[in-house]
């Protein structure tokens, strides 16, 4: 017999976060509220949102309380009471809901259109600055508690489990993970649904099982496909949503103009994967790659960006005058005024036998808590010598009983920030192996040991590893645009004057078409770099689209 279901949490703030995510509201956020909304009744047991709906109104409780449930387990998350207002950050990205909203007893709502919301989050300072930290935090808090309507069960080691794990932490999917070696866990689910006995699943919704999914299928389920097939023509179409495409996204939706950004992978792109960024201005304890992508997520929905993920863009091209037609990936296309190219680069692999077989096996390209925890109990090996590589060592140095940097080189000096350089050679529990190249891997269904080789002397070392991370840069993503846009023999999109003798700034060959960031040829890799590219563009597109729309007057005119 199961245990009786735990009593909901309480929106009354017990820690920091919840202060955040349960904020004592002044008079005149209540009043601007009733100002434009209604007053609705709810009797006890009312449904106030359901489980799938596209979305929810905004509401604010003046008497009584909503229970936000879980269906699929017939279980209550938190107890929301008079005096807080509902909602999440879903509703500022348009995602449909996976949660319900039920009253726990007879309750008196102040009701605002789920449409006026991001108006007023845009332009009424008084709800914005409220709102929008209070839908942050609730976003953590949802993700520290593993709520959220998503389970993801799966082999710990399963690299198909880890894809989908990865996903959800770096989209930050509130989720919980279930491992198939949790007899307990399994009986529960094995309770309210018919899970496949073996490989990676994914529970969402009233209990609906996905087999196998990919991070696109979850997204599917879970409505975080947006702007895929919309019929809406988009000011400007941002192509990724690393920190130049963000920066962009922030930027054209802060001043005015209608935005899809569409990002492959995951928000953030390869700095998403960084444990830990310590030169970015304004942070200067450091803050997590994936954290930063987070907060610049968080700024570009709240002034109106729309977000689609995981889509990847496979052709581009003219469609009329004064319109750029996208075709991504499953046959959706979007349509847009003007295009930024931030799509990044791809990590580049090594050339050894049982690369592919052990990739997500014991062999990674990102250092994040998921990869860490493989490394406790034996030794890390990191190939590369750049601020990745470095910030990666100081991080799983904290988890590997010893650390490894393998070079090619002589040294860190003229590929890593003399910080972490000066960092990694005075750490105990880092060794820096130079002149040296990963020649061998070897292990079963994992990772199990690497042979290191000293391109001088040929000497050879092997040493026992269930983690090995591949850091030794990238290429550019860039196949799907040769023949439209001119670029370097590197595949790098040539600007500026590079691309053409009246060309400026990041303007790429083709008249309405920019490139920023780590894809853009001669772009220093820097994270504030990439934003400061991302934020500037923006300037050129706003003249372009205005330009556009004049001529496009005149001819109507003329005609």
């Amino acid at each position: 017999m199961s245990a009786p279901p735990a009593a909901p949490r309480s929106s009354t703030p017990k820690t920091q976060l919840e202060s955040l995510a349960w904020p004592k509201v002044s008079a005149e956020f209540v009043e601007i509220l009733r100002r434009i909304g209604e007053t609705r009744e709810l009797r006890s047991g009312e449904v106030f949102f359901e489980v799938g709906q596209e979305g929810y109104d905004f509401a604010f409780l003046e008497a009584g309380a909503i229970e936000i449930v879980d269906r699929a387990e017939d279980r209550a998350v938190v107890r929301i009471t008079a005096g807080n207002f509902l909602g999440e950050l879903g509703m500022l990205m348009k995602q449909r809901t996976f949660l319900a909203g039920v009253a726990a007893e007879a309750t008196r709502l102040v009701v605002v259109p789920q449409e006026r919301l991001q108006d007023l989050v845009a332009t009424v300072p008084e709800v914005g600055d409220v709102v929008v930290p209070a839908f942050a935090a609730r976003r953590r808090l949802l993700m520290e508690w593993g709520e959220g309507g998503l389970v993801l069960v799966g082999d710990d080691g399963d690299r198909r489990a880890l894809r989908l794990l990865e996903f959800a932490n770096r989209s930050r999917i509130p989720h919980r993970w279930v491992d198939r070696a949790d007899e307990a866990a399994m009986a529960e689910l094995h309770r309210i649904c018919n899970l496949p006995e073996s490989g990676p699943a994914a529970v969402v919704g009233r209990s609906e099982v996905l087999v196998d999914p990919s991070p696109k299928n979850l997204a599917c389920a879970l409505g975080l496909d947006l702007g895929a097939g919309t019929n809406e023509v988009f000011d400007l179409l941002v192509v990724g949503a690393g920190p130049a495409g963000l920066a962009a996204s922030v930027y054209g939706a802060s001043e005015g103009l209608s935005v899809l950004a569409v990002e492959d992978t995951a928000i953030g792109g390869q700095a998403g994967t960084s444990s830990r960024i310590e030169n970015y201005l304004g942070f200067p304890e450091g803050v997590a790659g994936s954290e930063l992508a987070y907060l610049g997520e968080v700024q570009a929905v709240k002034f109106g960006a729309r977000i689609t993920v995981p889509r990847r863009a496979v052709h581009l091209e003219r469609s009329g005058a004064g319109r750029w037609t996208l075709d991504l990936e499953g046959e959706a296309r979007v349509e847009g005024r003007a295009v930024v190219l931030a799509n990044g680069v791809k990590y580049r692999r090594l050339p050894l036998k049982n690369l592919e077989r052990l990739e997500g096996q014991g062999v990674y390209y990102a250092a994040t808590d998921l990869e860490a925890r493989f490394c406790r109990g034996t030794q890390a090996v990191i190939i590369g010598g750049g601020n990745s590589a470095g910030q990666a060592a100081m991080f799983l140095s904290r988890y590997a009983d010893c650390t490894h940097v393998v070079v090619r080189g002589p040294g860190l000096a003229r590929t890593m920030s003399s910080y972490l350089s000066d960092r990694l050679e005075h750490d105990p529990r880092i060794r820096l192996w130079t002149h040296t190249e990963v020649t061998a891997l070897e292990g079963g269904e994992r990772l199990e040991r690497v042979t290191l080789t000293h391109r001088q002397s040929g000497d050879e070392v092997s040493i026992a590893t269930r983690a090995l991370f591949i850091m030794i840069g990238a290429s550019p993503n860039t196949e799907w645009l040769v023949g439209l846009v001119a670029l370097d023999d590197k595949g790098f999109i040539l600007t500026g004057h590079d691309a053409g003798p009246d060309l400026e700034g990041y303007a790429t060959s083709e008249p309405g078409v920019w490139a920023v960031g780590d894809i853009r040829s001669g772009s220093i890799k820097r994270v504030a770099s990439a934003v400061g590219e991302g934020s500037v563009v923006v300037s050129a597109v706003h003249r372009y689209l205005e330009t556009s729309a004049e001529e496009s007057a005149d001819d109507s005119s003329g005609s």
